[in-house]
């Protein structure tokens, strides 16, 4: 039986070594920053269900971790939610990538947080003004232990994250020489 369906084929994200050297001297932001600029480069620089298509789940659990960081340092989950990438972090198996690459802190603050985002999801994902989204964090102090929780951990996380690429690079890229 022939599928009419074309399935898409993986795409090769590919960094140099020299790149990839130069990135871990400067620390682990600058080691993770090498591999999502890498991953959105050969995505064509978007992140939607067709991209996502093209990556394993290595590759998309560390562009979502990148997007919960960088929301979350931001703005809280708040932020993140009303900014469209709730269903991204907690309806998709994020939290369980996260335990399996060994952050079972960030694990639990994603599980806990999934309860409130699956209360209040439709609420905060609504359009507003910048004064009814200022609002949005003293109607929802739910997600402020959650904020708190990342922020006090977020050096920790990103070392884990960082440790856990470095240990399995031939998951999120190829290597070449100059």
């Amino acid at each position: 039986m022939q599928s009419n369906v074309k399935a898409k084929r993986m795409k090769e994200v590919k960094i140099k070594d020299s790149k990839l050297k130069a990135a871990a001297q400067e620390g682990m932001d600058a080691f993770i920053k090498v591999f999502t600029d890498a991953i959105y480069e050969t995505i064509g620089g978007e992140l939607n269900a067709d991209t996502m298509q093209e990556l394993n789940a290595d590759q998309i659990t560390l562009l979502a971790y990148v997007i919960l960081r960088d929301s979350v340092m931001d703005g809280g989950f708040v932020e993140l939610i009303h900014n469209g990438y709730g269903p991204f972090i907690f309806r998709n198996p994020f939290d369980k990538a996260m335990r399996n690459w060994g952050l079972h802190d960030l694990y639990k603050i994603i599980n806990k947080c999934h309860k409130f985002f699956n209360i209040y999801q439709e609420q905060l994902e609504k359009d507003c003004t910048q004064e009814e989204f200022d609002a949005l964090y003293e109607q929802f102090p739910e997600f402020d232990d959650f904020d708190d929780a990342f922020v006090e951990n977020e050096e920790q996380f990103t070392t884990m994250v960082a440790g856990y690429v470095d240990d399995h690079i031939e998951n999120f890229c190829t290597i070449v020489n100059e």
